[in-house]
């Protein structure tokens, strides 16, 4: 598990009208702060990776559809400096993921459908500076493969 970063297993309640799941709450233990809440979307085989945040945390949740997710530690003084973790997140496994600052991210849509993803991140966008650093879906600096692992 990459250092910071946290997880919460997502409970739907289902009855007879419809389902209900409670994403993120302010008495949550992974509450920081708010920043502001978006929605952004995921065609089918796409990949949107690499960057990462100097100021702001991530709480990422697939609400439809399905992603892999990923992360890459590149933190000097981290203890998990290196590593990657690996995440299906969506409709069949809801999560909420806090993706803490400098920590690289990305995903791919892996359904047969676009994926609709809520971040609620501790800052607001800042349209004159944003908080992001990039590099390619496949940079050679972090060890991740997108591709489908068959077998």
């Amino acid at each position: 598990m990459i250092e910071g970063v946290k997880v919460k297993k997502l409970r739907v309640i289902p009855d007879e009208r419809g389902r209900l799941m409670e994403i993120f709450r302010s008495d949550d233990p992974l509450f920081e702060q708010f920043g502001q809440v978006y929605l952004t979307t995921t065609y089918p085989g796409v990949v949107k990776a690499w960057h990462y945040h100097k100021v702001q945390t991530d709480n990422v949740t697939v609400v439809y559809g399905m992603l892999k997710l990923a992360l890459y530690d590149d933190r000097a003084a981290s203890s998990t400096k290196g590593e990657v973790m690996e995440f299906f997140a969506g409709e069949h496994n809801p999560l909420l993921i806090q993706i803490p600052k400098e920590v690289y991210h990305g995903w791919k849509c892996i359904g047969e459908k676009e994926a609709l993803v809520v971040n609620c991140p501790t800052e607001v966008y800042n349209y004159e500076r944003p908080d992001e650093y990039r590099l390619p879906y496949d940079t050679d600096r972090i060890p991740y493969d997108w591709e489908i692992k068959m077998g």
